[in-house]
């Protein structure tokens, strides 16, 4: 008997999510908070989707592990050139704080670049989406709905079921 292709496919991506999750963990135990330098960082990072500035001076280098991964980063570097703060955004404390009238500017700024993005032209309205994991075996999605002139109308989880046969 083979093995169905769907289930190499699965299996096949279950196993670099797993990968990418653990070299992720294994990154994060090599930096340190007010030691390490921004050239450490992305060393082990690599170079960052996106460089938020901050006031101050500092800046925000964000790495984004959508849509294969179920995390997204944030590392703060401060001034000094050191790192400040590293911070995994996709969690419900995070998403508590998008709320109707924000721009979309601030919601890609607060939690990163979506996972998928979908267009409903006739509602005049467009859905954002992140994968996240609300603990083992329980893959969800955050879904924030924008208007026509990019600005929050909802936003809210759900858990991710996947087609199968």
């Amino acid at each position: 008997m083979t093995t169905p292709h769907w289930i190499k496919s699965l299996g096949a991506a279950a196993l670099a999510l797993l990968a990418l999750a653990g070299c992720d963990e294994q990154r994060i135990r090599e930096l340190e908070e007010g030691v390490s330098t921004e050239s450490q960082v992305r060393e082990r990072f690599g170079e960052p989707d996106r460089v938020w500035p901050e006031e101050g001076g500092a800046r925000t280098l964000e790495y984004n592990r959508q849509p294969a991964g179920r995390r997204n980063y944030m590392i703060t570097i401060g001034t000094d050139g050191r790192m400040s703060a590293l911070v995994q955004v996709l969690a419900p404390h995070h998403f508590a704080k998008v709320v109707p009238g924000m721009h979309e500017d601030q919601v890609r700024r607060l939690l990163g670049r979506p996972a998928k993005r979908t267009t409903y032209e006739l509602k005049q309205q467009t859905e954002w989406d992140w994968y996240w994991s609300d603990g083992p075996g329980r893959e969800m999605i955050f879904t924030v709905v924008f208007d026509a002139a990019g600005q929050v109308l909802r936003s809210g989880s759900s858990e991710r079921l996947h087609d199968g046969p």
